[in-house]
Formats: structure tokens, C-alpha cells, sequence
């Protein structure tokens, strides 16, 4: 039986687009099921997650009707179900450096989550410029900026850790921000970011996005749970 993800709006959904940008990228046999960002009683999102999700949320993987969710723990399931497929680097310290920064994006920046959420179709440099301007978006920024080149540096690229990684997976969102936004970046970054949207599998994900024509508002009740 073939694995089952379950993902909110491509425009918006930056948790769904991780563990669909690293299965995708890496070729990893999957079922998707979008299902629109509505946290309404009686919305078809409670209905459809509610059942395999206590907490409501996406993304959620389904193998052979064991639920996981939480980016973070589907994405260990399918380094131990595909110990092969390149999910995390091959060197150990690489690996811990790579969890390291996938748990500080899971946990951090909230700033910029905040001030930029993801939105595929827009571009927005004027509400970028707003962002850019402030104390805490800027300390954001800085910190993506000092681990990217890091990283890139240490590795020699083209990506995070050398050959992709659930760690390019987890900042796409990230890159889709600061492109959508215009936020200020060094040319290291915006070259990272370039390289990025290049990924096949990130092209396709924007481009379906980009079909969706589905607007929600920001002062729906779901915004604070989709970025």
C-alpha cells in the first residue's frame, strides 16, 4: 500500500510543503490528498484530518493506516522506511548539524513566520520592506543568513549539506518568503534561494500552487496554523 500524505493549500502551507518537497525531490513513492484550510466547525479539513489527526493539522503521512504528523517525525519515518534515499546527509556529523538546523526552523523564527507568511502567488516587496525594517524580522534574516552560508560554505553546495537533503526541504519555505517578500539577502543567499526553486520538485509545487486560485483571507481562523 502506498504511503499517504495529507497537505493544506500549496499557496500557503508551509508545514505540507516540506515532507512533499523531500518526498517528491527524492522520488518517494506517495498518495496526495489536499485538502483546503478550514478549521470551521463542520469543515471538510476537521472532518477528513480530525480522523487520522487528534491535533487537527497537516501535514499528515498515512502507511498502511498508521498516521504520523509533525514534519519533524514524518520526516525521521521515512529516513528509517528509506534508509537509502539520501532523507538526511550520509556523514554523521552532517546528519546532526542538518537536524540541528531543521529543529531550529521548526521551533524558531517567529518573526518572520508572523510578519511574512508564505504565499506563493503574491510578491510583495512594499510589505517586505515594512518587515525588513523590523528588530525582530532582521534578527531573523540574520540568523538564516550566518547558517545558510555556513553551511553552504563548509559542504561547497549546491545545497545545504552538498547533495539535497530534508534540511533544503525544510528552508524552501523560507526561500519562498524571502523571494515573495524581496527581502533583503547576501548574493550567496539569493543564489541558494535560485538554486532551490530549480529543484524539480519545488518548480512543480510552486506551479500547482499557483493553480489553485484559492484566496484565504488573513484574518480567517486558520492563518496562525498554516505557516
Amino acid at each position: 500500500m502506498a504511503l499517504q500524505l495529507f497537505i493544506g493549500n500549496k499557496n500557503y502551507s508551509s508545514w505540507s510543503m516540506r515532507p512533499w518537497v523531500l518526498m517528491t525531490e527524492l522520488g518517494l513513492p506517495f498518495d496526495e490528498t489536499l485538502v483546503r484550510l478550514d478549521f470551521s466547525e463542520g469543515s471538510a479539513f476537521r472532518s477528513t484530518v480530525g480522523r487520522i489527526n487528534p491535533a487537527v493539522r497537516v501535514p499528515v503521512l498515512v502507511d498502511d493506516g498508521f498516521a504520523v504528523w509533525d514534519t519533524l517525525a514524518i520526516t525521521e519515518y521515512l529516513h528509517e522506511a528509506f534508509p537509502q534515499a539520501g532523507v538526511w546527509p550520509a556523514a554523521a556529523r552532517d546528519r546532526a548539524r542538518a537536524r540541528s538546523l531543521c529543529a531550529e526552523m521548526h521551533s524558531g523564527f517567529s518573526a518572520l513566520r508572523t510578519h511574512c507568511p508564505m504565499n506563493i502567488e503574491a510578491r510583495l516587496p512594499d510589505a517586505g520592506a515594512r518587515a525588513a525594517a523590523r528588530e525582530d524580522v532582521a534578527r531573523d534574516l540574520a540568523r538564516i543568513e550566518a547558517m545558510w552560508s555556513e553551511a553552504l560554505q563548509a559542504s561547497g553546495g549546491p545545497m545545504l549539506f552538498g547533495a539535497f537533503s530534508a534540511a533544503d526541504a525544510f528552508y524552501a519555505p523560507v526561500c519562498a518568503r524571502i523571494r515573495g517578500y524581496a527581502l533583503p539577502v547576501s548574493a550567496t543567499v539569493q543564489a541558494y534561494i535560485e538554486r532551490v526553486f530549480a529543484l524539480k520538485s519545488v518548480r512543480r509545487w510552486e506551479a500547482e500552487a499557483l493553480l489553485e486560485r484559492d484566496f484565504i483571507a488573513e484574518d480567517e481562523p486558520y492563518r496562525t496554523r498554516r505557516d
